[in-house]
């Protein structure tokens, strides 16, 4: 998968490439996609949520330019396999989820594999976790119409903010990099997102 996949189309971080090959993806799809957990592809998790195609996931993950003594705050933990990836990259991760049994879920997975420099919160990931703001990397995965404001104004100067923007069918992988005086604004092409469900992005 990571030669094939992900290496192939343009994802060379070490780090990132290392890790994508290290974390068992068939351990955060269902029992019965499993034997789809290594396709190049998002699989349904329940609930209308997905996770992420792989080369998506290395490709965000590698946006973020991620260090060892980062703080990430992840929005949308889902299946907590990007979550897996990130934790195995940073510090630590606090990962915001709006839909409690996708949240318990992952916690026991990522537990099962003893991943602990994880922090889980129920709740509307538009507001981000003040609480330990602010962040070295902020990475979204669900897509907005525009970057919530509360995101932005949690990330770090020199930090990456990595969102997909659109409407409900299309999007642009946007990367934001927040400078001493300014924000630098990127894409990285197009995506295809579940929308982000709140009052400030989509509404269910």
């Amino acid at each position: 998968m990571v030669r094939r996949d992900i290496a192939r189309r343009g994802v060379h971080n070490r780090r990132v490439l290392a890790v994508m090959g290290a974390v068992p993806r068939e351990q955060f799809v269902p029992e019965a996609l499993r034997a789809q957990a290594y396709t190049d592809a998002p699989l349904p998790i329940g609930a209308g949520q997905t996770i992420s195609q792989p080369y998506i996931v290395a490709l965000m993950t590698e946006a973020t330019n991620l260090t060892r003594t980062d703080k990430v705050l992840e929005i949308g933990t889902g299946s907590g396999y990007q979550t897996a990836i990130l934790a195995k990259l940073a510090r630590h991760v606090w990962t915001v989820e709006r839909l409690g049994e996708h949240c318990e879920a992952a916690a026991q997975r990522l537990k099962a594999l003893q991943i602990t420099n994880v922090s889980f919160v129920h709740g509307d990931g538009t507001l981000g976790h003040a609480e330990a703001a602010p962040y070295d990397a902020i990475l979204v995965g669900a897509a907005a119409p525009r970057c919530p404001q509360p995101l932005m104004d949690q990330l770090a100067v020199g930090g990456h903010l990595v969102i997909p923007i659109g409407d409900r069918d299309s999007q642009q992988l946007t990367i934001y990099q927040r400078t001493e005086s300014t924000v630098e604004t990127r894409t990285a092409g197009g995506c295809r997102f579940v929308p982000l469900v709140s009052p400030h992005a989509f509404t269910e």
